[in-house]
């Protein structure tokens, strides 16, 4: 199969919500047929839709030969390692990972909707997609989220990778 761009969205807001965006980084890393090229900013934001403790949010592009199917069950298995429990739709969560974008696919199945069917609504998607793939967001879609509170946070540790990294 032919390597696809993807990018996944990272979410956190139980528990020690950098550390398990990093591990989830690092696990996305040891997928097979798996390259993280870059990895935008890191983010604060409110929860939306919900209630609970501030999200830690961020977007990773990865370059993959992983079926949408396969990619999408190993998010999933990652997220179970990392403690998520799936109590009622938008609860607080140790970890999500969200396929946002699988190259140029759209794709409808039972289990999977890509591109991301609320991504277009939510400024913590939005933000840091810009960040890595500029084409792939306007200005009516930031502009739609503008109101949204999120920030921007500097961390250190965070792995801000560059396209020439």
């Amino acid at each position: 199969m032919a390597v696809v761009a993807t990018f996944i969205g990272l979410g956190a807001n139980l528990g020690d919500r950098g550390a398990a965006l990093q591990q989830a980084l690092a696990s996305l890393a040891t997928l097979p047929q798996t390259q993280v090229r870059q990895v935008s900013s890191l983010y604060r934001s409110a929860p939306v839709d919900a209630d609970g403790p501030d999200y830690l949010n961020a977007v990773a592009e990865l370059a993959t030969g992983l079926s949408p199917t396969a990619l999408l069950q190993a998010l999933q298995a990652i997220e179970v390692a990392a403690g998520r429990e799936r109590l009622y739709r938008n609860a607080p969560r140790t970890l999500d990972l969200d396929l946002l974008l699988y190259g140029d696919e759209a794709i409808a199945t039972v289990d999977l909707t890509v591109p991301h069917p609320r991504m277009g609504e939510r400024a913590f998607v939005l933000l840091p997609l810009s960040e890595l793939a500029p084409e792939r967001v306007t200005p009516a879609q930031l502009d739609a989220v503008a109101s949204q509170r999120i920030e921007r946070t500097d961390t250190l540790l965070w792995p801000v990778a560059s396209a020439s990294s």
